[in-house]
């Protein structure tokens, strides 16, 4: 039976304009050591195009990329969240998915493709979710001055 990435129970589905869906799979699946491509589908009538589906897993979550046109746009709305072990992580995971796209505040970025991620270290969570309310806040406060998150800082600001 082939490796099917529709197989999943829950996905994701991520829409692609301009055909986009092959190359932003690639790019994703070489940010993650487990990530990789599951499956292609073509269009049956090449008037509609090439491509029309990409299946890709990503740190174990699969993800489904649609070429399907100009109708409609990826927002901040919607998120692809990840967790990091390390800084080492948190830094190259935000070149690489920003690489073409655009920083913005607390751990976003956007990619090349106009999808936002949150590149998050695991240490701001237990932060944020075992300290005392005055290291949440501390560490809080530190994350909404950040583009990219530095896990020392958040902890020195926990500490105070």
């Amino acid at each position: 039976m082939a490796d099917v990435g529709h197989a999943a129970k829950v996905s994701l589905m991520l829409w692609y304009d301009n055909g986009g869906a092959e190359d932003a799979a690639k790019h994703y699946v070489k940010g993650f050591k487990d990530g990789k491509i599951t499956d292609i589908a073509h269009y049956p009538d090449s008037s509609m195009g090439g491509v029309m589906t990409v299946g890709f897993t990503l740190g174990g979550a699969s993800f489904t990329g649609l070429n399907a046109g100009p109708m409609f746009k990826p927002t901040e709305a919607t998120s692809i969240v990840v967790m990091c072990d390390d800084q080492k992580e948190v830094d190259f995971l935000w070149d690489h998915m920003a690489e073409g796209g655009a920083h913005s505040m607390c751990g976003w970025l956007k990619d090349r493709w106009g999808f936002s991620w949150q590149i998050t270290p695991r240490r701001l969570i237990e932060i944020t979710t075992t300290g005392t309310p005055e290291q949440k806040a501390r560490a809080f406060a530190a994350m909404m001055e950040m583009q990219k998150l530095d896990i020392a800082v958040l902890e020195a600001a926990a500490k105070g």
